[in-house]
């Protein structure tokens, strides 16, 4: 997900373009690998401004929240059968951030976007009814900013706070929000991933990725500026994958990445970019892995939303959202 210093230079340095759309519900498109990929139109609202996306693989179902709209709505991956999932505000939600699902579970982070006392909240809904599991937020009174979040092997939920050095977690099935680590080698960190064996957290910084040894909380590799600019971060396959957005589209730099790490999971050896972002995709920020095939909103129009009036700047310029799908490999 993308601070609100962050949003602001993307809208100092994104070209804003109106993309005309046809009816068509489907495309077909060609990722760097040469793999082919798929885009569907979404029938949702157009003002709703999506930072977080969940794919619940059994059912075929996208999960977006909104920014504006303060609400999560779904429908099938192709666009079809679209409803609310939440309404606005419902069960305390606030502007949507990070989404994940594990199991029958989805986790859904949301912020208030202010600037000052600045509140977040997690929810835990029932992927089947969207009834309220269980909800979290942090009551000491200081500012927070709790972007995204990631679940361990163990349920334990880890979560970013991108406006300080600090992660937070929740040992599950206790409801304190803890912190789990406060240092400047994290600092700023955004996309969040845990290895399947749980022994290593994955920290999308503005110092790059960073690995952290589970058990001692010790950052086991070196700050490196080549994997700075992620949002979205996922673990998979015993590798990572991240979504690049903080440039401009100008320079081809943003795209869908592979960070291949050693046997270990301490180190990544290889860097490939799997998917180059195009002009008119407007700020990819997270993105879904399910059923072998990645998920991402190509168009989430961040650059049309002013984040401390929660307002579009320019109502004609809202398009239909483009929900992408690229094989994982």
């Amino acid at each position: 997900m993308i601070t609100s210093y962050l949003l602001y230079k993307l809208k100092k340095t994104l070209i804003n373009k109106t993309l005309g759309f046809s009816s068509l519900f489907f495309f077909v498109l060609v990722s760097c690998t040469g793999q082919r990929s798929e885009a569907f139109q979404l029938q949702f609202e157009q003002d709703l401004i999506p930072e977080g996306i969940a794919v619940d693989g059994n059912t075929d179902r996208v999960y977006l929240n909104s920014l504006k709209r303060e609400k999560i709505v779904f429908s099938k991956v192709n666009g079809q059968n679209p409803a609310t999932f939440i309404d606005t505000r419902e069960h305390g939600y606030l502007s949507g951030f990070g989404m994940t699902i594990k199991g029958d579970t989805l986790y859904a982070l949301g912020n208030s976007l202010t600037k000052k006392r600045n509140s977040s909240v997690l929810l835990l809904l029932q992927l089947t009814t969207g009834n309220l599991i269980d909800s979290y937020s942090l009551k000491d009174g200081g500012f927070h900013y709790l972007n995204d979040l990631a679940i361990s092997p163990k349920n334990n939920i880890f979560m970013t706070d991108s406006e300080s050095n600090r992660i937070y977690q929740i040992q599950r099935p206790f409801k304190n929000i803890e912190l789990f680590m406060d240092s400047e080698e994290v600092s700023n960190s955004n996309g969040i991933a845990i290895s399947d064996d749980g022994d290593h957290l994955y920290l999308a910084s503005t110092k790059g990725i960073r690995i952290v040894a589970m058990d001692s909380k010790e950052i086991v590799n070196r700050p490196n500026e080549k994997y700075t600019g992620i949002d979205g971060l996922k673990f998979y396959g015993n590798n990572l994958y991240g979504i690049v957005n903080m440039f401009s589209n100008e320079n081809g730099r943003n795209g869908l990445y592979k960070y291949t790490l050693n046997t270990a999971g301490t180190k990544i050896i290889n860097t490939e970019k799997l998917v180059t972002f195009e002009k008119d995709d407007i700020i990819p920020t997270t993105f879904a892995i399910a059923n072998g095939a990645f998920y991402f909103v190509a168009n989430t129009q961040l650059d049309n939303f002013d984040e401390d009036k929660k307002a579009i700047v320019d109502p004609k310029r809202l398009q239909p959202y483009r929900l992408r799908k690229v094989p994982v490999e």
